[in-house]
């Protein structure tokens, strides 16, 4: 539990300052996600501020119960590569995984004045697919019922949202999903290169014929 302390408290911070948000429209609104006011206004910190608050409790709910399942593990990993500062890069795993899902979809509606978005699915997305790249052969289980392995799982979520991000007829923001993966694995590379030959060899001797898929 002590090595998981980091992953807790961002799942306080973060829970409290979303039902805050849902008790005051007032911060709800100055904390969300608008490209059009940054791009307009240079209200930069919603890059950041955005991934502290969701729309709903079931919204919140998803994104924390991954981070604490994900987030625990890469914390753990962290703390055992890189000692103290292992913490200090988790944390930045996290934070810059949401500013950095941003990016694109800042300028795909920065002229759009009515668009805006909320949420931490660009720092969870970074946090999973950085554990990924370290434990690629790990279980992971849909709705706790059918299980795969974490590397065929993340396959399977960057290609959905990839195709999904290209479309515009649902609520989702796809683009943060996808571009929030893609940092964690590439920050993670940048961190420690020798990962991509390590995730490669678990790769390569894997046996899915072995794998309890249930």
């Amino acid at each position: 539990m002590l090595d998981e302390r980091i992953t807790l408290a961002l799942i306080l911070i973060t829970a409290v300052t979303s039902i805050n948000a849902w008790q005051n429209e007032s911060m709800r609104q100055k904390w969300m996600f608008r490209p059009f006011a940054i791009n307009h206004l240079g209200q930069y910190y919603r890059f950041l501020s955005s991934g502290f608050i969701h729309s709903d409790f079931m919204h919140m709910l998803f994104n924390l119960i991954a981070l604490y399942f994900f987030g625990g593990v890469l914390e753990r990993i962290y703390l055992n590569q890189f000692g103290y500062f292992g913490g200090i890069l988790y944390v930045i795993t996290y934070l810059a995984g949401i500013v950095v899902s941003n990016i694109r979809t800042y300028f795909k509606y920065k002229e759009l004045s009515h668009y805006n978005s909320l949420g931490a699915s660009g720092g969870v997305a970074s946090v999973l697919f950085a554990a990924i790249i370290y434990r690629p052969t790990s279980s992971i289980c849909l709705y706790f019922a059918l299980c795969l392995p974490a590397f065929i799982i993340g396959a399977l979520y960057i290609t959905y949202s990839y195709y999904s991000s290209r479309k515009t007829s649902d609520s989702i923001n796809h683009d943060a999903h996808l571009f929030g993966s893609l940092f964690g694995i590439g920050f993670t590379i940048l961190l420690r290169p020798a990962v991509v030959l390590e995730f490669y060899e678990r790769i390569v001797n894997f046996n899915l014929y072995e794998f309890n898929i249930f």
